[in-house]
Parts: structure tokens; sequence; C-alpha cells
């Protein structure tokens, strides 16, 4: 146990969720929640403010997702650590989320004391992941999807022709043509929404 208790930050969109974890986790002698947000963008500048040590971060979050939150804290808070705590086990979402320097991947269904502990082994400097999602992103292999195929297929989600979605990503609509036909063949499917429907289950998006 440490002299001082370890300083929390909660960032969760939804505040039953963030409100029952900071209950749970404020039962704990050594841990301590020093600070609560509802959206990805609010993250960096409350993790400064509060001064927290480990931030548990959900991933779908308006504003900013959680991994790109957990980019932000690694570029200017480097010496917090980041615990990823999400409903989406999606193993591309882990390996991404490692990739952005994440000490801990689990899913919210963890049991509160395996939850407490896994927050002390982040602190301490350890990597802590879901053994299930491990061994799925082991098997499953890296993100096949290039930075620039990943965007068109953001795009295509929202919908719109390849006129529409070569403006907002400022492309010709020859490249994004391209961009979507070679995501397409990459997830196995026959149209650029099915494409983007499988990279989003794989949390390759």
């Amino acid at each position: 146990m440490t002299d001082s208790p370890i300083r929390l930050l909660l960032a969760d969109d939804q505040a039953l969720v963030r409100g029952a974890l900071a209950a749970l986790l404020n039962l704990e002698q050594d841990l301590s929640v020093v600070a609560e947000v509802g959206r990805g963008d609010e993250v960096l500048e409350a993790a400064r403010t509060s001064q927290a040590d480990v931030c548990l971060l959900d991933i779908e979050m308006p504003g900013m997702d959680g991994i790109e939150a957990a980019d932000q804290l690694r570029q200017h808070l480097p010496q917090v650590r980041v615990l990823i705590v999400t409903t989406f086990g999606r193993p591309g979402y882990l390996r991404r989320a490692m990739d952005v320097g994440a000490r801990g991947f689990v899913v919210k269904d963890t049991p509160a004391r395996e939850l407490a502990e896994a927050v002390r082994r982040v602190h301490a400097g350890l990597r802590v992941v879901d053994p299930e999602l491990a061994t799925e992103s082991v098997l499953g292999g890296p993100n096949p999807l290039t930075d620039r195929e990943r965007e068109v297929l953001r795009e295509a989600i929202a919908g719109g022709t390849v006129s529409s979605i070569a403006g907002r990503v400022h492309l010709s609509q020859g490249t994004v043509r391209n961009y979507l036909s070679s995501a397409i063949g990459k997830t196995g499917t026959a149209t650029r929404v099915e494409a983007a429907r499988v990279a989003q289950e794989r949390g390759w998006l």
C-alpha cells in the first residue's frame, strides 16, 4: 500500500457508469478518484489540473475517443498512466491503445477487486490486458488498413457519394475510389458500407 492514495481520473460519457466506478474504486483505501469527465477532449486538462496518477478511459466518447485522449496524455503528460476500461472489447482497439502508450485494457464487466488491482499494477508501470482480448488480438493480426483507408471509411460511415467523401477528405474522387476499393478487399466485403462496418466491429477505425 502506498503512503498516499493513487489519484484517479475517470472518463466515461455515461454518468451512471462513471459514478458506479467512482463509488467502487473509492472504497479502496489506497485509491482516490480526484476527477471525472464525460468527454474525451476534457481528459488532458482534467488530468493536468487534478494531478492524476492514472486515467481510466472509455473508448467511445464525444469530443475525442479514449485512444486519442491516451495519445494526448502520452505526448503532454507522459508520467500519467492510462488504463482503458471499455464495453467495446475489440482486438483492434486493444492494439491501437497499446500503440499510443496505454498500460492496460480491461472490459467494464471486470470484477471490482480485479479492476482495483489492475489500477495498482498500471500505476506500478506494469501492463494489464484482458487475457481473452490479448489472445484474439494476436490471432487477428495487425490492423491492415492504412491511415488514409481508415479516414475514407470513417467518412463512408456518415454516408454520401464518393464525390462528397472526396470533398470532406480533400482528395480526388479517383483516389478515394482506390482507397475504398483497397479497404473493401482487405475487409473481405463487397461494398464500402460493409467494409466500414466490419472495420468498426474489429476496432480498426
